[in-house]
């Protein structure tokens, strides 16, 4: 009988850790973007004042931790469409230079939808943490009308294949 109980308390303990996923991806609408995104956990929602390209803009940011990663989304509204361009290079270099990034690769992202005045903007980048450990850098910078986005997974290690996954769920309306 000591065993059966084991044996099924074994069982229940599997099933549960089975129903447990890594990662749980879920559509998440941003209040006041045109934007869906997939998102591996549910992510948790803050904002705080920013200078971007010499404008003091409110940023919002949703994050969540999944497998060994953090996944981002941040957005603000610079109220000027033509100067999107010049504020995501700033923000990409601003980004690369605050982890003291070795850029690996950068490529355009295709987007349906996003801004023909600053085309998205893809980058694979490692560098380091305040601490000095190392940390990887995969992120897509984009805007839509006057507003501008960076969708980011930063890790320990890249794991492209979820990272594509977390990008290709990105959808402009």
């Amino acid at each position: 009988m000591r065993y059966f109980k084991f044996v099924a308390a074994w069982c229940g303990l599997s099933l549960l850790l089975g129903c447990s996923p890594t990662f749980n991806w879920r559509d998440v609408h941003p209040d006041q973007a045109p934007l869906t995104a997939l998102f591996p956990c549910k992510p948790e929602q803050s904002a705080r004042r920013v200078a971007l390209a010499a404008k003091d803009v409110t940023m919002t940011m949703l994050t969540c931790d999944a497998g060994h990663a953090t996944f981002t989304l941040a957005m603000a509204e610079t109220n000027d469409a033509s100067s999107t361009g010049a504020v995501l290079r700033q923000w990409k270099s601003a980004t690369l230079g605050n982890m003291q990034a070795v850029t690996s690769s950068e490529r355009l992202f295709a987007l349906k939808g996003s801004s023909g005045l600053a085309p998205p903007v893809q980058v694979r980048a490692s560098g380091t943490r305040p601490d000095g450990t190392a940390l990887t850098l995969q992120a897509v910078w984009f805007a839509a009308g006057s507003q501008v986005f960076q969708a980011a997974v930063v890790a320990n290690a890249a794991n492209p294949a979820v990272a594509d996954t977390y990008f290709a769920g990105l959808r402009l309306q």
